[in-house]
C-alpha cells in the first residue's frame, strides 16, 4: 500500500476565541496532517520534534491511528514548540500573542528508513531548508511532493523558500500568501507565475470561501462547507492538507481529475476540525459523519443546467 510521509511541527496550542480559550492543548500541523489523512488508511509517518514535557498519551493516540511516530524526535530536558493565539469575532484574523520555538529552533528532521521511499511527502510549514532537507533523504524521487507554506518565510528566507519550491509538484497557500510570493493581486495571475517557479499544481486555500486549484490552463473551485458555527479555525489548512494528500495517496492518482476530488475531501475534513477546539474533533470523527457531509457537499455543488 502507498505511504505518505508528514514532516511538520507536534505542539502546543493555547486558543482564545469568542466562544472561549484553551490552556496548552494538542496541536501543530504534523498532527492535524496526520490525524486527517488517517481517514485513508494510508500508513504514514510523522517527522517532528517535541520536547520531553510532550505527554505519552498523545504520542500513543497518534500511533494508534496507524501514524509511525519513530520519526518523532524526544529531546530531553528539551521543551515542545508552543503558540498562543487569539481570534477576532471574525474568526478570519488573529492576533498571535507567544511564541516558543524550544526544541524547534534546532530540529534537524531525519526520516525513518521505511519510509525513505514513500511516494508522497506531505511537507508542512517548516524553514525551507528544513523542508528541502526531507526531499534530499528521500532514497527514490516521490511520485508526489506537496508542500505547505507561509508568509514568515517569504519575509525571512524567500530565496530558500524558492530553491524548496522550485523541488516539488504541489504547493499550498492562502490568497494572501500567493499575492505577496507572485506580486500579482489576481489569483489566476499569481498561480501562473507561481506554477513557473517548479510546482505543476497550485492550490489557493481562501478559508470560509473555499480553495482553488490550477495546473496549466485548467481551473477548478472548491466552496467551503457553510457552517452555523465555528469554534475554533486552528488547523483547518492542516487538516485540508492531510484530507488532500491521504486521498491521493490513498487512490495512487495523482492527475488533476483526481486532485479535484482530493480538493473536496480535504475541504470536507477541514468542515470538522473547526467545530471543537484543537483536535478534539479530528479524534473523535467517525467513517459515517465524513460520508454524510461529503453528500451535503455533493448537494452544495451539483446541479443541472440547459444551455441554449
Amino acid at each position: 500500500m502507498s505511504k505518505l510521509l508528514i514532516v511538520g511541527t507536534v505542539a502546543f496550542d493555547a486558543i482564545e476565541t469568542p466562544f472561549g480559550k484553551t490552556d496548552k492543548i494538542l496541536g501543530g500541523a504534523a498532527t492535524y496532517i496526520g490525524l486527517s489523512a488517517t481517514n485513508f488508511n494510508v500508513p504514514s509517518a510523522i517527522v517532528s520534534v517535541v520536547g520531553n514535557d510532550f505527554p505519552k498519551e498523545n504520542i500513543d493516540m497518534l500511533a494508534k491511528r496507524d501514524i509511525n511516530v519513530s520519526g518523532l524526535e524526544i529531546v530531553k530536558d528539551g521543551k515542545t514548540f508552543f503558540w498562543s493565539g487569539r481570534y477576532h469575532n471574525d474568526m478570519n484574523s488573529r492576533d498571535t500573542l507567544e511564541t516558543q520555538l524550544n526544541v524547534l529552533e534546532n530540529f534537524s528532521p531525519v526520516v525513518p528508513e521505511a519510509f525513505k521511499n514513500a511516494p508522497v511527502i506531505m511537507l508542512g510549514n517548516l524553514h525551507p531548508l528544513v523542508q528541502l532537507s526531507v526531499i534530499e533523504q528521500m532514497e527514490t524521487r516521490p511520485k508526489l511532493i506537496v508542500l505547505d507554506t507561509m508568509n514568515f518565510w517569504m519575509d525571512i528566507a524567500l530565496e530558500d523558500l524558492k530553491k524548496t519550491i522550485a523541488k516539488v509538484d504541489v504547493i499550498t497557500i492562502n490568497d494572501e500568501e500567493a499575492r505577496q510570493l507572485s506580486g500579482e493581486y489576481s489569483l489566476v495571475k499569481a498561480a501562473r507565475i507561481i506554477e513557473k517557479m517548479g510546482p505543476k499544481y497550485v492550490v489557493i486555500k481562501k478559508g470560509e470561501h473555499g480553495a482553488l486549484l490550477f495546473h496549466e490552463d485548467q481551473m477548478f473551485f472548491a466552496p467551503a462547507l457553510p457552517l452555523e458555527e465555528v469554534f475554533d479555525p486552528t488547523g483547518a489548512g492542516d487538516t485540508f492538507a492531510g484530507g488532500f494528500t491521504g486521498f491521493l495517496a490513498s487512490t495512487e492518482d495523482y492527475s488533476f481529475k483526481n486532485m479535484k476530488k482530493a480538493i473536496i475531501h480535504g475541504s470536507n475534513l477541514a468542515s470538522f476540525c473547526v467545530e471543537k477546539f484543537g483536535t478534539e474533533r479530528m479524534e473523535q470523527l467517525s467513517k459515517e459523519e465524513i460520508n454524510n457531509r461529503l453528500k451535503m457537499f455533493k448537494k452544495l455543488t451539483q446541479f443541472e443546467i440547459d444551455l441554449a
